[in-house]
């Protein structure tokens, strides 16, 4: 990846790495404006063309993210305008004008880059001890996940501690946006 100011094409080795790192963030931000998950692969596979395509230049890797929300973003409100003409299930102007904001935009990206950020560190905890915090993420209480795994409470509490004291040195820089995420 560039790192110096200059601006620079994708190599078709970083194009393919932007994508498989992103576009299932990407399909769900969508997703959060539409509300459509196979209209939500069509439009981030749609970004991504355009990219490719139009030989869009960039200076960093953020840029690169940055863009691609935007172009997501833009994208999904312009195919809900579209479709909201033809459509008898009319969004309320009122969610429409909310979903246009910037803080709507911002907290969706804030959201997804902390999802992306706790399941990276997610996947290097023992699958039994990852499988234990996915559920336990998702609402799922103790004795529940007990019952869907076919384990022992015990065996739940012990790699739920285990998944504690592995995640908390990986995620300590982020703890105030994950709180923040979490409110």
């Amino acid at each position: 990846m560039n790192t110096n100011s200059e601006p620079y094409q994708l190599t078709l080795k970083e194009y393919k790495k932007t994508f498989d790192s992103l576009y299932t963030l990407l399909c769900l931000f969508a997703n959060k404006y539409l509300s459509d998950i196979e209209a939500s692969k069509d439009i981030v596979q749609v970004v991504f063309i355009k990219i490719w395509e139009d030989n869009i230049e960039f200076r960093s890797e953020e840029n690169i993210k940055s863009y691609l929300y935007t172009s997501v973003k833009n994208k999904s409100l312009d195919y809900i305008k579209s479709k909201r003409v033809t459509s008898t299930e009319k969004l309320s102007s009122l969610k429409m004008e909310d979903m246009e904001t910037e803080p709507f935009y911002l907290r969706e990206v804030v959201v997804l880059e902390t999802y992306s950020i706790v399941e990276k560190a997610i996947k290097t905890l023992p699958n039994k001890c990852a499988q234990i915090i996915r559920l336990s993420i998702n609402n799922f209480t103790n004795p529940e996940i007990a019952t869907k795994l076919g384990i022992s409470l015990n065996t739940v509490k012990a790699q739920k501690k285990i998944a504690y004291k592995k995640l908390k040195p990986i995620l300590k820089d982020y703890f105030i946006l994950i709180a923040f995420v979490s409110i």
